[in-house]
């Protein structure tokens, strides 16, 4: 014994913690897999190839990976559109995707990505979420489309109040987003029972104490779920639209990864984030689920800071945590079958609200407009549009903007009254500005010679200096004495 505590220095907290974070991601597990539309094992699947394989894996020590609610609404789509068996089939070329991208060290680069555009995915995804789980908490169908969703509410409001099962169904989801909320303002030895996990357990002692009609898990066991992709399902590479949704899941789940890294680097003070080896063991552990037919997974936000929380010191929190997992989806899985599906529709909605930045967005607005803007404008893409494609609006107009702003100019004409008009050019002069500047320019009186001051200029491209020119040349011309342009100076190179 003391041998394993002398090898394992800190193996008691890890245990600790480890035990913390498994109470955590069960529900969270079960509930992802169930609004994804797929076998509630899947999603266990999932977290215990998160915490044996990735788990295993270096790049950030205490981030724990799993199915994440920011991946329900795409998981969702993947399957409606393609069929389960195609969703392995997704998932590991994802894996495959980020192994090459971990290994071509690109995973410094989604550092890169605008954080409002990130925020306003996840804030998309929480939406289509939050309005999908409100139809699973009433027992009623939903719309297949997001802003299908968000429409169809009022009317699914109506349906409801005029049955008492769904009335009672909508009473369970409510009572358990209660509790998860109430639960943080109890002392905080009581809270070292997740909230979620509280709630879980006390909706369905409610609903087998009082027999209550409300759907349950679907339970399959966890072998019968797990279907790797055969040949069948390979073919469906063939479909070019397959490869945008791969593109998708690969994008996506990278990105809320590494982000994630960065917002647990914040939270201890061990060694940080290797991100290029991080990106590989996400890949990993997306390949072994997509061969498993499993859901795709991310590093969990919600998992991780309860890792650092709990107190975990290495990477044996989150692998045993993995190990608990495997062992509760292998000797009670029929524990599942007792979880009123509200329940879980609750979590997911309490999940989902997490998802929207309300707080960042009113800050934006005070201080960053644009950046407030691209993070709305890629939200209501992904509800009105789909997930992929509203991204994409809102990376395009992050570029824009970064365009706009690399192009500011300032522009100052000075006219004493007698003498030549002085006129000042500052900043960045690029194509983007070029009406700006010659609209200036050309309403200067064609009869007074002008003096074009450039030196405050850090940049100047080429359609500039050639307008600059041609303007300069027709100014002349009539006569007038030639314009005198004063060159900005060239940088100096730096010795090394």
């Amino acid at each position: 014994m003391i041998a394993v505590i002398a090898k394992f220095p800190h193996l008691r907290q890890d245990f600790a913690a480890s035990l913390v974070v498994f109470l955590v991601a069960l529900p969270l597990c079960v509930g992802v897999a169930v609004a994804s539309g797929v076998p509630a094992e899947l999603g266990l699947v999932t977290g215990i190839v998160g915490g044996l394989v990735t788990g295993f894996m270096r790049g950030s020590s205490l981030q724990v990976s799993g199915p994440a609610a920011g991946l329900t609404v795409l998981v969702f789509e993947a399957v409606d559109e393609f069929g389960l068996p195609a969703l392995g089939v997704i998932v590991l070329s994802a894996g495959v995707l980020q192994l090459a991208m971990g290994a071509l060290k690109l995973g410094r680069w989604f550092r890169a990505i605008s954080v409002s555009v990130v925020e306003g995915m996840l804030a998309g995804i929480g939406l289509v979420l939050i309005a999908g789980q409100l139809y699973s908490a009433a027992g009623l169908k939903a719309p297949t489309s997001g802003i299908d969703k968000i429409l169809g509410l009022p009317g699914a409001a109506l349906d409801a109040l005029g049955s008492t099962t769904a009335l009672t169904s909508l009473a369970v989801g409510a009572g358990t987003v209660a509790v998860m909320v109430l639960w943080k303002k109890l002392p905080k030895k009581a809270q070292t029972v997740p909230g979620a996990l509280a709630a879980v357990l006390l909706a369905t002692l409610v609903t087998q104490v009082l027999g209550l009609s409300i759907a349950t898990v679907e339970v399959n066991g966890l072998l019968a779920s797990i279907q790797p992709p055969g040949t069948e399902a390979f073919g469906e590479l063939v479909n070019p639209a397959i490869f945008g949704t791969i593109l998708a899941f690969t994008l996506i789940a990278s990105a809320e990864s590494l982000f994630s890294a960065a917002a647990v680097d914040r939270l201890h003070d061990g060694p940080r984030t290797e991100y290029d080896k991080e990106l590989m063991a996400q890949g990993a552990g997306n390949a072994v689920c997509g061969a498993l037919g499993a859901l795709p997974m991310t590093a969990v936000i919600v998992r991780s800071s309860a890792n650092v929380q709990a107190g975990a010191k290495t990477k044996a929190s989150r692998v045993m945590h993995g190990v608990w997992l495997l062992l509760f989806a292998a000797l009670l899985p029929s524990t599942l079958a007792l979880i009123p599906l509200p329940a879980l529709a609750g979590i997911l909605v309490h999940a989902g609200c997490k998802l929207i930045p309300f707080r960042e967005i009113v800050s934006l607005w005070r201080g960053h407009r644009g950046e407030a803007l691209i993070l709305v404008v890629t939200a209501v893409s992904i509800v009105a549009v789909n997930m992929f494609e509203g991204v994409l609006i809102g990376l395009a107009l992050s570029v824009a903007k970064t365009a706009w702003e690399a192009s500011h100019l300032k522009m100052e004409i000075v006219d004493k009254g007698a003498g030549p008009i002085q006129a000042h050019l500052s900043g960045n002069a690029t194509f983007l500005r070029l009406p700006k500047i010659l609209d200036s320019l050309e309403s200067l009186p064609q009869d007074r010679p002008v003096e074009l001051d450039l030196s405050g200029l850090h940049h100047l491209d080429h359609a500039c200096r050639t307008a600059l020119e041609n303007w300069a040349e027709r100014h002349s011309a009539v006569g007038t004495e030639p314009v005198r342009v004063t060159e900005p100076e060239p940088v100096k190179a730096t010795a090394p």
